[in-house]
C-alpha cells in the first residue's frame, strides 16, 4: 500500500516545482480502508480514532462514518476536533491535564475523561460540581498495568508494563475506585478501564494483552462489587515500516476480541488506533534537487526533509518510497545522475540526521525525477519541527 495510488501519481507528476513538497492523501484509499477495519471489528467493539496520529479536518471527516468517537489528550486536539467533526462522541485522555482543559472538555459535554493519577480524579470531581452539576461525567480509569516482558517483547514503544507518566500505578486502584463509588464524588460516573500499554504489536500480540487488561479490570470490579460496563485496551497496531505492503491483521485480532466479549456479554470493549487508520492513505512527494557522489556512496538531496517528515528519523528506520521518473530537465546546466544502482535519499537540513531513506534501489536517479515517500498519512507533518532552517512549508493536497 506504500505505491502511490494512480490519482495519487498523476497529482505528483504534474505539480510544478514550487509546488513541492507536498503532502497527498487519497481519501477513498482512507474510506475504503476504514471500511474493510470496521467490518473485521465484532458488533460490541467500538472504535475511536486517536486524532494525535493526524488530526487533518479533511481525514477526520473521511473517518466519521467508520468510527464511534474520537479521542483526543489536549486543549487545542479537544478544540479542534470539536469544531471538525461537531457532535460526534469525544474521549479525552493524556497526561497533565490543566483544569482550564477539563473545564473546557466539561463545557463541550465530553462523555469520558481518561482520568490518569489521584490528582487528576480529585480536579475532575470538584470541576465536574461547578461545570457539569446536573450530569454525571463518566470516568475510565487509565491503569499502567503489570505484564510480563514476553508481552511487550515485539512493542516498538512502551507506554505501560514498566515505570513511565502514564496511567495510575495499580496500587492507587482501590484508592480510586471507591473515590469513584462510594459517594465521594457524586458529579462522576465510574465507567470502567483504560489501558494503553504499547505500539508495535502485531494481532496475536495485542489480543494477548487484550486478554489481560480485561481479565484485571473485570477482577477490579469484582473486587469492590461495582459494575464494570466498558474496558478500553488502546491502540498501537504495529505498521511495518520495513516492510510496508504487510498489514496489521484485523481479521485475526476482531476474532480475538470477538471471543472477549462473548465471554463478557456485559462489557463494551473500545479500541482506539491511530497510525494504522491513517498511514496508508498519505504520501510526502518531494522532487529532487541534486545528486553527489560522496566516498563511494550515492546522495540524492531532495526537497524538503525531517523537517516536514519527521518518522524516519524519530523511529530511525528508512521510509518507504517510490521514485517518479520526469523525463524533462528544464535547465541549461548538465543534469546529475545516479552511477550505482541504490541511493540514499536526504533532505535540505544541515545536519546528517536529516535521512529519510538509505540504499534504495533507483539505478539512474536523477535531479528532477519525483519522489513519493508512503506511509505518510500518521504521526508525519503533526510531529514534525517545522520551523527548523525556516524552509517553505509543504502544500496539502486531499483526493476523494
Amino acid at each position: 500500500m506504500t505505491a502511490p495510488t494512480r490519482t495519487v501519481r498523476d497529482l505528483v507528476l504534474d505539480l510544478p516545482s514550487d509546488g513541492l513538497p507536498a503532502y497527498v492523501y487519497d481519501l477513498a484509499a482512507l474510506r475504503g480502508h476504514a471500511a474493510a477495519v470496521r467490518d473485521a471489528l465484532p458488533e460490541r467493539v467500538e472504535l475511536y480514532y486517536a486524532a494525535k496520529a493526524n488530526p487533518e479536518p479533511e481525514l477526520l471527516a473521511a473517518l466519521s462514518p467508520y468510527v464511534d468517537g474520537y479521542e483526543v489528550s489536549s486543549g487545542g486536539e479537544l478544540a479542534h476536533v470539536g469544531r471538525t467533526v461537531p457532535g460526534r462522541p469525544l474521549a479525552f485522555g493524556g497526561p497533565g491535564k490543566t483544569p482550564a482543559e477539563i473545564e473546557a472538555a466539561l463545557d463541550l459535554g465530553v462523555a469520558r475523561f481518561h482520568v490518569e493519577s489521584l490528582y487528576e480524579l480529585r480536579m475532575l470531581a470538584v470541576l465536574a460540581a461547578r461545570r457539569a452539576p446536573d450530569t454525571p461525567v463518566g470516568v475510565l480509569l487509565r491503569f499502567n498495568l503489570p505484564l510480563s516482558a514476553a508481552s511487550l517483547a515485539g512493542s516498538s514503544l512502551a507506554m505501560g508494563g514498566r515505570p513511565t507518566p502514564f496511567g495510575l500505578d495499580p496500587a492507587d486502584a482501590d484508592t480510586a475506585v471507591a473515590l469513584l463509588t462510594d459517594g465521594t464524588m457524586p458529579h462522576l460516573r465510574f465507567l470502567g478501564v483504560h489501558a494503553h500499554l504499547a505500539s508495535g504489536l502485531e494481532a496475536e500480540e495485542q489480543t494477548g494483552v487484550a486478554d489481560s487488561v480485561v481479565a484485571w479490570s473485570v477482577g477490579l470490579a469484582d473486587r469492590h462489587r461495582v459494575r464494570l460496563s466498558e474496558v478500553n485496551v488502546g491502540g498501537g497496531m504495529h505498521v511495518d515500516y520495513s516492510t510496508p505492503d504487510r498489514l496489521f491483521d484485523w481479521s485475526t485480532y476482531g476474532k480475538g476480541l470477538a471471543r472477549l466479549v462473548a465471554d463478557h456479554p456485559d462489557l463494551t470493549l473500545r479500541i482506539e488506533p491511530g497510525r494504522a487508520l491513517t498511514a496508508y492513505c498519505g504520501w510526502y512527494a518531494t522532487e529532487v534537487l541534486d545528486v553527489k557522489r560522496s566516498h563511494g556512496e550515492d546522495f540524492a538531496v531532495v526537497r524538503g526533509g525531517t523537517h516536514h517528515l519527521r518518522t524516519p528519523a524519530t523511529k530511525g528506520h528508512d521510509q518507504p518510497c517510490s521514485v517518479l521518473p520526469v523525463d524533462a530537465w528544464p535547465h541549461p546546466w548538465p543534469r546529475p545522475a545516479a552511477g550505482s544502482d541504490t541511493i540514499t535519499l536526504t533532505g535540505q537540513l544541515c545536519t546528517p540526521k536529516d535521512l529519510l531513506a538509505r540504499h534504495v534501489p533507483a539505478p539512474g536517479l536523477r535531479a528532477g525525477d519525483r519522489v513519493a515517500f508512503g506511509l505518510a498519512g500518521a504521526y508525519a507533518w503533526n510531529i514534525s519541527h517545522h520551523d527548523f532552517l525556516m524552509h517553505p512549508r509543504p502544500g496539502f493536497h486531499f483526493l476523494d
